[in-house]
């Protein structure tokens, strides 16, 4: 994880600058969006204007609407797709009340169709998605370290450090770390 700060706040800028772009592109009112949405007028303008950064819900909210994985929003907000990117300069996102830290692994491309993510859930984490970004979207969980317990369609799956889950996602999902120590995995995403 970075802790430089000013890194963190250039992604949420160019984060909140594509939001407000895609809404406008829609020609939506923020009205509109939140009514698409489920997210409230208020938190999508504070998004849209850089003032808060979105939770990882809502962020899956919005990609939903925008038919995008979160990963290939993030990638819209870096600069220049490269084919190899240093793990230094591998953009991190945080939702710090979640517990959840994101970290785009694959070089960003918006013209592929898989792409490989680590993410770090604290002790206690518990994210709920009430959709996937894209219906069928296919997602491998490979854990790493500690242990996960993730919900898919009505059933859940206990993972520890080596095991891997393959699904794919059409409705809630449920990303959950039970254990008194924090868990990292990889996450392989593949659109449909």
């Amino acid at each position: 994880m970075r802790d430089d700060d000013s890194s963190t706040d250039a992604v949420d800028a160019r984060l909140a600058a594509r939001l407000a772009a895609l809404r406008a592109e829609r020609g939506w009112s923020l009205g509109e969006l939140a009514e698409r949405s489920g997210v409230s007028r208020s938190t999508l303008s504070r998004a849209e204007r850089a003032e808060t950064s979105p939770t990882a819900a809502v962020l899956n909210r919005l990609c939903a609407v925008y038919g995008r994985t979160m990963s290939r929003l993030l990638s819209e907000v870096e600069a220049e797709p490269a084919l190899l990117v240093r793990a230094a300069e591998q953009p991190v996102w945080e939702d710090r009340p979640a517990g959840f830290v994101r970290r785009s692994v694959s070089p960003p491309h918006a013209g592929l169709r898989g792409e490989l993510v680590e993410g770090r859930l604290t002790a206690g984490a518990d994210i709920a998605y009430d959709r996937p970004p894209v219906p069928g979207l296919e997602q491998h969980v490979w854990v790493l370290e500690g242990a996960l317990e993730i919900t898919a369609q009505d059933v859940e799956h206990h993972l520890a450090a080596g095991d891997c889950l393959r699904m794919r996602v059409w409705g809630p999902t449920r990303f959950r770390c039970a254990a008194s120590e924090g868990a990292r995995y990889a996450l392989a995403v593949v659109l449909p």
